[in-house]
């Protein structure tokens, strides 16, 4: 099954628009498991086992566990999400972006290491770091096109002399990856939840390409906003809350009330779009 089948399949199952990010942030862990990195996959699985039910996806960020020497605890987790949740796929957010056999490396730690149904990639060195993923025909590859951080500004919304009607950067990158690079049909775009009109304007050049918008939750991103200005008919979202939901409480009771919060998001989101 392909990773946009696999997606649509969730969201219709589970009446979900709402990805899961697991970035576990072991100081922030609940009661006696507070600051023990050994924990981390105790801590996510417990999180992934509350909230199957209610997303679309979950996105696990490399970064929190490779930080501290937990990445056969992130091979544990994606076995744990394959065996609890196998209808939802995983996105690894691994921002990875290299040329030849580097970028033929990463997409192998992805895709075989760490079984991941989609990856998520930084673009701007060009298509051939891309095409080394899109050579796992199946895999979805998400590639950042305007993020969320005050410093995306920098380059992204900086229009192309060179490029007929000179649009802005991030809107040539769409443009690309719903024609030209998406040789697979399986390429997605990240576009940030604190810019809905940019979340417009990129469906509105990629019209079915699915959408990955973080922002939701602690980072401020409003949800009827990001439904209405990224969800049609013919190109779904993924929207993807992390801390709100993560750390929701440091109580015994976190994994209760992580599912609290994904049941309300998961709502408001549906509210959005009905």
């Amino acid at each position: 099954m392909t990773f946009t089948t696999q997606l649509a399949r969730a969201t219709r199952l589970h009446n979900s628009l709402l990805c899961v990010g697991l970035d576990p942030e072991p100081s922030k862990f609940p009661g006696a498991w507070a600051g023990d990195a050994d924990r981390i996959y105790d801590f996510c699985a417990a999180i992934v086992d509350a909230t199957k039910d209610l997303v679309c996806a979950f996105k696990p960020q490399i970064a929190y566990f490779a930080a501290h020497r937990a990445e056969d605890q992130l091979e544990q987790l994606m076995a744990h999400i394959k065996a609890v949740a196998p209808d939802v796929p995983v996105i690894l957010d691994a921002k990875r972006g290299d040329i030849g056999s580097t970028a033929e490396q990463y997409a192998r730690e992805a895709f075989v290491r760490y079984r991941a149904d989609a990856v998520t990639l930084s673009p701007f060195m060009g298509r051939d770091t891309v095409e080394p993923f899109l050579a796992y025909a199946d895999k979805g590859v998400i590639l950042l096109c305007r993020t969320s951080n005050p410093g995306g500004n920098d380059w992204q919304m900086q229009r192309l002399a060179d490029v007929p009607g000179q649009p802005r950067l991030f809107e040539h990158l769409a443009h690309l990856a719903h024609s030209q690079w998406n040789t697979t049909g399986q390429l997605g775009l990240v576009v940030g939840a604190t810019f809905p009109a940019e979340i417009a304007r990129v469906r509105e050049i990629a019209p079915t390409l699915p959408l990955l918008i973080p922002g939701v939750g602690a980072q401020g991103g409003d949800a009827e906003a990001t439904v209405k200005a990224g969800l049609t008919a013919a190109g779904t979202i993924v929207v993807n809350s992390s801390r709100a939901v993560l750390y929701a409480s440091r109580g015994e009771d976190f994994a209760d009330a992580a599912r609290r919060v994904a049941l309300d998001t998961r709502d408001q989101l549906n509210a959005a779009r009905n």
